[in-house]
């Protein structure tokens, strides 16, 4: 499968989080239980299926350190992302507001973060601030311009 149908499932599982978090949220009473349901999701999904899959690969062995640690503080940082979305719907936030910060917010945060450990071997085309600038006045457009509710 083309990396780029990934990225689309990616970005199509990710686009549908907020709203059916909050859903799902407000249908418990409580932002804790919706919360552990996102873990459950993420051990179900995150933690068996690989598991599974790397023992009938035979390669659930030999984890070197410096992947283990910088793989599970990505992880760390995805669940410390959902711990924040709950917490700003329990906090009176709609998907309709939370959502475009976080998914305006990342990307240029990625891109940024990326430069930084990953420079590139040449000069950087000023079009790609630009975008990046873009980027971030198109996520307050979206906020600004939102539907009303």
């Amino acid at each position: 499968m083309s990396w780029i149908v990934l990225a689309f499932g990616a970005a199509l599982s990710w686009g549908l989080y907020g709203a059916s978090l909050h859903k799902g949220q407000v249908a418990l009473g409580n932002p804790l239980r919706a919360l552990l349901c996102v873990g459950v999701a993420y051990f179900l999904i995150g933690v068996i299926v690989p598991a599974v899959a790397l023992q009938s690969q035979g390669e659930l062995r030999n984890f070197n350190l410096t992947g283990t640690l910088t793989a599970t503080a990505a992880g760390a940082l995805g669940a410390i992302g959902a711990v924040c979305i709950i917490y700003a719907f329990r906090a009176g936030g709609l998907p309709t507001y939370v959502m475009p910060i976080v998914f305006g917010g990342a990307p240029v945060i990625n891109v940024l973060t990326t430069l930084a450990l990953h420079p590139p071997k040449s000069a950087v085309n000023p079009l790609f601030f630009l975008g990046v600038v873009m980027a971030a006045a198109g996520a307050g457009m979206v906020l600004y311009f939102r539907p009303q509710n």
